[in-house]
């Protein structure tokens, strides 16, 4: 693995044709869950195969057996029922969970997953987690009294799962949290519960952050209780860097310098310019170049290519750090 510009993804992938056909079966009941399962499996060590092949250095299982971020979790945690559908974005939708009576964790979530995919590589996988404040926003609350007891309690499932994912072996936790900007007025909130998934954990905690107004929650957002802070950059043209010449960042970055939602493919060079401005606020060893989000709207070729770019513009900077560091010869 490099010592310096750690490259990584935020988390999801494209899901190959097989298995996006299994799911849909196996909503008409056509295909069992022990069949959808099998072909899960086989499509998440697909990923971790090529992500090893592009040479990625901090890997992620792809999320094979995920469909919305949030419901996948609402199913799965006591005091939810899924809601009518709502758009996400473009002609995306999903059930919008309802939390409707009092939340717990019956059992670990994704846990399995991890010790499976972990198992297939030595590189280190990330363990992937939606946020308390996200899992709240993007639900209706009808069991608690204020959104922030609603925050709270889901802060304790996560937690849990948390802590179990470090336990298993994770040595990367990402507890997702886009949302976070959707009320700026209830960013203590967010940091509140936040606080409460992390106050244990020895493993590098991670938020990915996106699409929306990073300037409402800017400097305040560092007081979020995780060791990095993942952003969508390249779709906004960096223009949350200047944010930092006022108020300095002081966590560790990974930053998008890939567009997901674009069938457009960057170049090495613009990705690796993308780095370049990084470096001006966050050093070397704490910079992670990585596409802007989660690449679960390309297909797997797109996804690949993708990934590539970020690698490979990964190396053209190290290569150029590298060169500056020698010293010249009298």
């Amino acid at each position: 693995m490099s010592e310096i510009l750690l490259t990584t993804t935020v988390g999801s992938f494209g899901k190959p044709d097989y298995l996006q056909k299994a799911r849909n079966a196996n909503a008409r009941g056509k295909v069992s869950d022990s069949e959808l399962h099998d072909l899960e499996k086989k499509a998440t060590e697909e990923w971790i195969r090529r992500q090893e092949d592009i040479d990625l250095d901090i890997l992620v299982d792809g999320e094979m057996y995920r469909g919305d971020m949030v419901a996948y979790f609402a199913e799965r945690l006591d005091g939810f029922r899924l809601g009518g559908l709502v758009r996400s974005y473009g002609n995306r939708y999903y059930h919008k969970p309802v939390i409707a009576s009092k939340v717990s964790r019956p059992k670990p979530m994704t846990v399995d997953w991890f010790r499976f995919t972990q198992g297939l590589t030595d590189r280190p996988v990330k363990g992937m987690l939606t946020g308390p404040y996200t899992l709240l926003d993007w639900s209706y609350n009808e069991a608690y009294r204020t959104r922030r007891d609603a925050a709270l309690a889901l802060a304790e499932a996560v937690r849990q799962e948390a802590e179990d994912l470090e336990r298993a072996g994770a040595k990367y936790i990402q507890i997702d949290e886009p949302a976070i900007h959707a009320r700026p007025e209830e960013i203590d909130i967010a940091i509140e519960a936040m606080a409460v998934v992390t106050q244990n954990l020895k493993a590098k905690t991670v938020s990915h952050i996106c699409y929306g107004d990073f300037a409402a929650i800017y400097p305040k957002v560092l007081e979020l209780p995780v060791d990095q802070l993942d952003l969508a950059m390249h779709n906004y043209e960096y223009r949350w860097l200047k944010l930092f010449d006022e108020h300095p960042f002081t966590k560790e970055l990974a930053i998008g310098v890939v567009d997901v939602h674009s069938h457009r493919l960057e170049t090495v060079e613009e990705a690796a310019e993308g780095i370049r401005k990084g470096l001006k606020y966050v050093s070397a060893d704490r910079l992670l170049p990585h596409p802007d989000c989660g690449l679960k709207t390309r297909t797997v070729e797109e996804s690949l290519d993708k990934c590539r770019v970020v690698v490979d513009a990964a190396k053209k900077v190290r290569a150029e750090i590298g060169s500056r560091a020698v010293p010249v010869q009298a």
